[in-house]
This record gives structure tokens, C-alpha cells and sequence, in this order.
């Protein structure tokens, strides 16, 4: 891979996603960053990125626009609102959609950039914020061949696994849709697992050690396993991943099973856990306090 500084990122957006992704691509390329949080924008800064007063002023001069939204209604805003950025944006540049938003909102996106020479690339990634800072995301990618070349350089800088799923946005949603599914399961299984090893009196860090050591292991897990057992103190455990997050993303899997006529019983159980945990006021917590929806306190010390 070939980058060169003569190639700017916009990353708008410097939250616990937005930040690390922009360090990474600021080791390489020329990075371009706004956020609504002062302290984001000094954090960006002393990292190398070169911050401004406005989304409008970052998007300028940027080949690649990186956006983390958090759904089509935002996407929309961000792009076309009042204060959107795709008026300014440059003809031949790309919008990389890092998002999970489902396939519904992507046909009217691609229509509306077009007008303004600009195209979209559909590419959701998944990792967290620690793989995002390391180059180490995997990222699934639905875009037109010459989109997907223009956006290439900051793409590989991102992920370890880059998977070109199809020649159309939208083709990148579908997929990580499918992905969403079996992480908001997983998640929600680890939380009823550990929740039922503490009812039967067992030690939960022991039991996670060996869960993970044996065929009940998986990603998620060894990921959440450990925030799953801070769910009780005081604090919680660091929000890394909203679990609002999911119920937003089990509602795309949802309309997206029933729109193919697909049953999907175990998706459907694990999003009614999130909404659970929603309206037990937990929607700002990480998405491991979903066990405290199946067991709202330890039964042992």
C-alpha cells in the first residue's frame, strides 16, 4: 500500500471510535478532524490531527470523509442538514460509512452525493477502540470499484481483515448486519452464562477463564466477559460500547429477518434484552450491564 500526505482523512466525530481511527490514519495520511467536545478536539490535536471550528471547515479539502454516525436519520443530517457537509466536499471524494445504519438508508445517500460528484463507500467495521488505534479493525466493504480505490488508503490503515463484499453500497450493511446478529447473541449469552455461574455459587472470574479455554469460548466472550463482571460495582465497567448500541443494531436485524421472511427466534430474545436493559436505564451503560437485566445483583461476594 502506497499513502502519502498528500492524501487527507476527514474524521468527523473524534469520540471513543473516532479518536483512535483518526491517530492511526494520522501516522500515515493527512488527517482532518472536528468534534462537538473541546477536550476531543485537544486530544486530536496533541495526536497530529489538525482540528477545526466546524464540520463544514474539516470537510473541505478531504479525498475521504470518515463517518461514524449513529443511524440513517443522522447520516442524512450530517450530510444534508442544514449545516451538512456535502455541499462543501470536493468533486471525486469519497464518504466512507464506517456505521452500522441498515441497507434502507444507503439507495437515497448514493442518489444525493452523486449530485454534488461524490461517492459512497459502505464500509461498516467492527474492533473496538484498542483495534481501531492499532490498524487491526475488521472493516466489510460494499462500494464501486473506483470508490473503493480512492478510499483504499485510509481503508488498509484501518483494518486487519478488509473484506469486499460486493460492487454496490449497501452490499457492506448487509453484511455486518449479519455480523451484529451474532454479536448482540453472543453478548447476551456471556451475560446469561456468567449470570447462572453465580447463581450456582461458583467464582466468576474462574469460570470465565475456563469458558474461554474451551469450546464455549468466542470473541465476544473474551471481550465483554471481563466489563460483564464490573457490571456491579459501583462505576460499571468503561463504556467502550453503548448497549443502546444494540438496541439499535437488534433492530436492524430484526427488520432485516422479517423483511426476508426469515424466523430468527434466538436474534429476537437477545434484542428484547437490550430493550430490557433500555428502559431499566442502563441504555448509556456498556453493553455488558445486559446481565444485570437477568440478574440485577450478585448472589455471591
Amino acid at each position: 500500500m502506497t499513502t502519502s500526505s498528500n492524501y487527507t482523512v476527514t474524521v468527523l466525530g473524534l469520540g471513543a471510535m473516532g479518536l483512535p481511527m483518526a491517530t492511526r490514519l494520522a501516522s500515515e495520511v493527512t488527517v482532518h478532524g472536528f468534534d462537538i467536545a473541546e477536550a476531543r478536539l485537544d486530544l486530536a490535536a496533541a495526536a497530529g490531527i489538525k482540528t477545526f471550528a466546524s464540520a463544514r471547515e474539516a470537510s473541505q479539502d478531504a479525498d475521504a470523509l470518515l463517518l461514524a454516525v449513529r443511524n440513517g436519520e443522522q447520516l442524512n443530517d450530517v450530510l444534508f442538514g442544514e449545516n451538512g457537509v456535502a455541499p462543501v466536499l470536493k468533486p471525486g471524494a469519497v464518504v466512507i460509512l464506517g456505521s452500522t445504519v441498515g441497507t434502507e438508508a444507503i439507495p437515497a445517500t448514493v442518489a444525493k452525493l452523486a449530485e454534488y460528484g461524490v461517492s459512497l463507500v459502505d464500509a461498516p467495521l467492527s474492533g473496538g477502540p484498542k483495534r481501531a488505534g492499532e490498524g487491526d479493525l475488521l472493516i466489510v466493504v460494499g462500494a464501486e470499484p473506483e470508490a473503493l480505490e480512492k478510499a483504499r488508503p485510509a481503508l488498509e490503515l484501518l483494518a486487519s481483515t478488509l473484506t469486499i463484499v460486493g460492487d454496490k453500497p449497501g452490499d457492506g450493511q448487509a453484511l455486518k448486519t449479519v455480523n451484529q446478529l451474532l454479536c448482540g447473541v453472543h453478548i447476551a449469552a456471556a451475560a446469561e452464562a456468567l449470570a447462572l455461574a453465580d447463581a450456582l455459587g461458583l467464582d466468576q472470574a474462574k469460570t470465565l477463564a475456563a469458558l474461554e479455554a474451551g469450546a464455549a469460548g468466542s470473541f465476544m466472550l473474551s471481550n465483554r466477559g471481563p466489563r460483564i463482571l464490573e457490571a456491579y460495582d459501583e462505576e460499571g465497567a468503561e463504556v467502550l460500547s453503548r448497549l443502546d448500541i444494540f438496541v439499535k443494531d437488534m433492530g436492524i436485524v430484526g427488520k432485516a429477518t422479517r423483511a426476508a421472511g426469515l424466523a430468527a427466534p434466538v436474534a429476537a430474545a437477545a434484542e428484547q434484552l437490550y430493550l430490557l436493559g433500555q428502559a431499566q436505564g442502563l441504555a448509556a451503560a456498556d453493553d455488558s450491564a445486559v446481565i444485570k437485566v437477568v440478574a440485577p445483583a450478585k448472589r455471591t461476594a
